[in-house]
Parts: C-alpha cells; sequence; structure tokens
C-alpha cells in the first residue's frame, strides 16, 4: 500500500479506538460523529489507493464513494450505511441539529453503528489488499 494509504487506514484505527471509548462513556453523539470520520477516513484511503494522490477536501460520504470508484460495489447494507452516518458530520457540530439528533441516539443504536463501522472499515481494507 502507499503511505497516502496508511495514513488515512491510521487515522480510521485511531478514531476506530475512541470511538469505542466514547461509547463506554456514554457520550452517544460523538460516537456517532467517529463513526461518520472513520468512514471518511476510509473512503479517501480508497481514493488515494485509485488516484494515488491526496484525496479531495470534501467530507460528503457518496461523493468520496465514487471518486474510489466503489459506488457500483456498495451493498444495500453499505449505502443504509453511509445514509445513517452521513449526518453526523454536520448536525454533531451545530446546535440546531446537535441536541435533536442526540436525543435520537442511546447505548444499543451507537453499538449498532459501531458494528457497522467495523463491518464497513474492513470491507474497504480488503479492497485494498487486491
Amino acid at each position: 500500500m502507499f503511505d497516502k494509504i496508511e495514513y488515512w487506514l491510521g487515522l480510521c484505527d485511531e478514531d476506530f479506538i475512541t470511538a469505542k471509548w466514547l461509547l463506554r462513556g456514554e457520550r452517544w453523539l460523538y460516537t456517532a460523529y467517529f463513526c461518520n470520520q472513520i468512514a471518511e477516513k476510509a473512503l479517501k484511503a480508497a481514493v488515494a489507493n485509485v488516484t494515488d494522490e491526496v484525496p479531495p477536501k470534501t467530507h460528503d460520504l457518496y461523493k468520496l464513494a465514487k471518486y474510489s470508484r466503489i459506488t457500483e460495489d456498495l451493498t444495500d447494507a453499505h449505502r443504509v450505511f453511509l445514509n445513517k452516518i452521513a449526518r453526523y458530520q454536520i448536525e454533531a457540530r451545530y446546535p440546531e441539529y446537535k441536541n435533536q439528533s442526540a436525543a435520537l441516539l442511546d447505548a444499543e443504536k451507537c453499538g449498532q453503528m459501531l458494528n457497522e463501522t467495523e463491518d464497513f472499515l474492513c470491507w474497504i481494507k480488503q479492497r485494498l489488499e487486491r
């Protein structure tokens, strides 16, 4: 793998550890935010793999999937997952969304989200090993 790819995957691994700690600390909204960050960085690793360049500075998960040329390979479960976590890029940050979004989360939902994030990250890593 290229250094650029290792960089993004290393950030994913660090963020995953952080997300697990946030989940244990019952910081639901920030667990969701870090799940979003992990997916974004995994997709940026996939973009770097395809382009051998620094990925674009966007947080749009679907654009990153398109740039990485994996949109056709995404399963329905991947699409549902990306759609679910895309909201936490913005909603974890801005007051008009923060409380509303936080109220929708709990230990079970965040635990499931973290599991889905891990599955997505493993899927991306497997693709990069080809």
